[in-house]
């Protein structure tokens, strides 16, 4: 099996060598495709020399910053064309944690997508701003009372995609951009009938670097999940011309350590 773990970057130039080493480190046959949307600090520059270094190292880069969704489209459509069998999303800043890799891979023998969740048992997140986490965690409250759609952790974007399983979302039909990217995808998953586990992450808050997030992403979501509940409805997502019929997402006994 093919592993690329698909990191999007911009200005992340104090985490890009050491979130590398250390997911390359988890599995010699882990490959990383760094995605740069042209970052003004030069993280494109440190990525071109981590791939002339070592051959699992490949670079995307991007004209301009379009967005988090724009960037993961176009990062995991070049995984699909490098081959990629299992291919994993996440951040370039450690909120993610590379050790949690060898888990994902295992879990995607069964199932389609594989959502590590801040959520599913309890809440599992080290050093936000209350702010921001009740944003987060209210925000996934809504977003399942919208869609329905039994994942706890809608939002995040830490996933592992079996290669069949983007295929089957068809990533050219998806229009949210922002963190309802993530948000889509699941759902589109979800309405497909793709077999969906969500086991628990420690997320931890950046150390260094910027956050990308504000509050338009979030004022984005109230309106996205309302366009995508009426699509399927409407049967644009799912089977077509049916209304998709609610299925349960599979949950992993914590084994969360700290």
């Amino acid at each position: 099996m093919r592993k690329i773990v698909v990191i999007p970057t911009y200005n992340e130039k104090e985490n890009l060598e050491a979130i590398s080493a250390a997911v390359l480190a988890v599995d010699r046959e882990i490959e990383v495709l760094v995605v740069d949307d042209n970052s003004p600090d030069g993280t494109g520059r440190i990525a071109d020399r981590l791939a002339a270094a070592d051959p699992r190292v490949h670079v995307l880069h991007r004209a301009a910053k379009e967005g988090l969704g724009h960037a993961y489209r176009a990062g995991l459509a070049r995984a699909l064309e490098l081959g990629g069998d299992l291919i994993v999303q996440m951040d370039a800043d450690f909120s993610h944690p590379p050790s949690a890799l060898p888990s994902f891979f295992e879990l995607s023998g069964d199932y389609d997508l594989v959502l590590g969740s801040r959520y599913v048992d309890g809440i599992t997140v080290v050093n936000w701003p209350m702010v921001r986490l009740m944003l987060s965690y209210f925000g996934n409250l809504y977003t399942r009372f919208v869609l329905r759609m039994p994942v706890m952790d809608a939002t995040g974007g830490f996933k592992c995609w079996r290669r069949q399983a983007l295929e089957t979302i068809s990533l050219t039909e998806v229009g949210a951009n922002g963190y309802c990217f993530q948000i889509e995808t699941s759902f589109r998953a979800w309405c497909a009938g793709l077999r969906i586990k969500e086991t628990p992450i420690l997320f931890v808050d950046r150390r260094l670097g910027t956050s990308k997030m504000h509050l338009s992403i979030a004022l984005e979501a109230l309106l996205v999940v309302w366009r995508l509940r009426w699509q399927a409805l409407t049967g644009r997502i799912g089977n077509r011309g049916q209304v998709p019929e609610p299925r349960d997402v599979e949950r992993r006994d914590p084994d969360i350590t700290i």
